[in-house]
């Protein structure tokens, strides 16, 4: 068994640790302008500007089965969607406000569509919902705001009741849970401080668990759906840490006590979360596949995002993304699926990466780099029972003595590092990453 001990949560992560990988999809209004989902924000959009988003919204191709058919093959377990981002535009049938998909040309609940299709292909649910709500009355002007710059906002926010607001919230995610079944993960965004040095935003002191009113809004979640798994961004600890667009280079730690936490990496295929037709920085096929193996050999979970087009399909360049994850996954999810960071006793080789069996009997070497002939490996002398490429699941040869020349003879020596020599073919197998299986004594 893994000898590394994760930090105890409220909710129920053992499912979660097991399994890796997720897909984010962040779909609502700001799919239409196509720019950027802080797009309001970054534009400083009027109410009336913004409003034409939604008198037009009729995403006519919304296939959610497609979209779950295309998660399961790329090898996903659980899902993740925005069922309100920072617009306030919802993708379920609330009762406590117009602004909502049933309210749209569109005329349905996304939401219940989204659940539907995804839990019949095996798929865990879960719900984002944004703490940031820039259409509600309620909602007081900050730096995030699109009226962050009016000259009288203060004004305007003496009008505005952040407890209502917080009611509001918590009336919202009762619905969601309540309404559609078990919900395996929620997924609240987020908390800020801001920085007031900055002229600019010096008159906003930001927003946290007080505006919240995260306490109740967590003990009703809780009360809702016992053993869900919440993430930390309404200001309270809960089960999970979400470093997002970056990779962490160590198991995530708590910042007190230094234990191991609960991790899940978000990223996009490009720089936006929602669907921007211009946006060009789409990741590699290596970028996407390493990202997927170093958090997994850091003991973490990868959660990747696709943006949905207005009219409610996945471009090309997002299932080309998910298509290289599906390549790779059919023949090697055995090394991400119950897998974490390898015991200390293992080195990783030069440009490899180590994961290993929760159950401590497998230890996969992803080879990042292809050398030649040949790969070393420490620590692994009389702990080999056997050794196979895990895509063929076709034997590989090791050598575990040491020899040196002497005199003109060859000689073996005690093998005191432990190293062992894996054979590899010449050419590398044609699989992106090849990995290697070893089954451990």
């Amino acid at each position: 068994m893994s000898s590394y001990k994760v930090r105890k949560t409220p909710g129920n992560t053992e499912w979660f640790r097991h399994d890796r990988f997720g897909m984010f999809i962040h779909f609502g209004l700001y799919a239409m302008p196509a720019r950027h989902e802080w797009i309001k924000s970054i534009e400083m959009m009027t109410d009336e500007h913004y409003q034409r988003y939604f008198d037009h919204f009729n995403p006519d191709m919304y296939d959610p089965k497609d979209w779950a058919r295309q998660a399961k093959a790329a090898g996903m377990k659980y899902v993740v969607l925005t069922t309100k981002h920072h617009e306030g535009f919802c993708l379920f049938d609330s009762k406590y406000t117009d602004f909502k998909s049933t309210n749209t040309p569109f005329g349905r609940d996304i939401v219940r569509e989204y659940v539907d299709a995804f839990r019949a292909e095996g798929l865990k649910i879960g719900f984002y919902y944004s703490l940031i709500d820039w259409h509600h009355e309620d909602f007081t002007i900050d730096s995030p705001h699109p009226k962050k710059m009016l000259p009288d906002a203060l004004e305007q926010n003496k009008s505005k009741d952040m407890r209502k607001y917080a009611e509001y919230m918590r009336n919202q995610v009762e619905e969601l849970l309540t309404n559609y079944g078990k919900i395996d993960i929620l997924w609240f965004d987020f908390s800020y401080k801001t920085d007031t040095s900055c002229p600019e935003f010096a008159r906003f002191p930001g927003k946290g668990k007080d505006d919240w009113e995260s306490e109740k809004l967590i003990a009703l979640a809780r009360k809702l759906q016992p053993g869900i798994i919440i993430d930390n961004r309404a200001d309270i600890e809960q089960d999970l840490w979400t470093p997002e667009q970056y990779q962490p280079t160590e198991w995530v730690r708590h910042k007190e006590t230094n234990e191991l936490v609960t991790w899940e990496a978000c990223q996009t295929f490009s720089g936006s979360w929602g669907y921007h037709r211009d946006e060009m920085t789409w990741k590699s096929p290596e970028q996407l596949v390493g990202m997927l193996i170093k958090t997994v050999s850091l003991g973490g979970n990868l959660l990747m995002n696709v943006g949905p087009t207005a009219r409610g399909y996945l471009d090309y360049r997002a299932e080309a993304a998910l298509k290289v994850y599906a390549d790779w996954m059919k023949y090697n999810s055995r090394s991400i699926y119950g897998c974490t960071m390898a015991e200390p006793e293992f080195t990783a080789p030069q440009n490899c990466l180590l994961t290993q069996s929760e159950d401590g009997k497998r230890l996969y070497i992803h080879i990042m780099d292809y050398p030649f002939k040949a790969l070393e490996v420490d620590g692994l002398a009389d702990k080999i029972e056997y050794v196979q490429f895990l895509h063929d699941g076709s034997e590989l040869f090791y050598d575990d003595k040491i020899k040196v020349m002497t005199d003109g003879d060859t000689i073996e020596k005690a093998n005191e590092s432990g190293k062992v020599t894996i054979l590899l073919p010449v050419v590398k197998p044609n699989i992106l990453y090849p990995t290697i299986e070893i089954f451990l004594k």
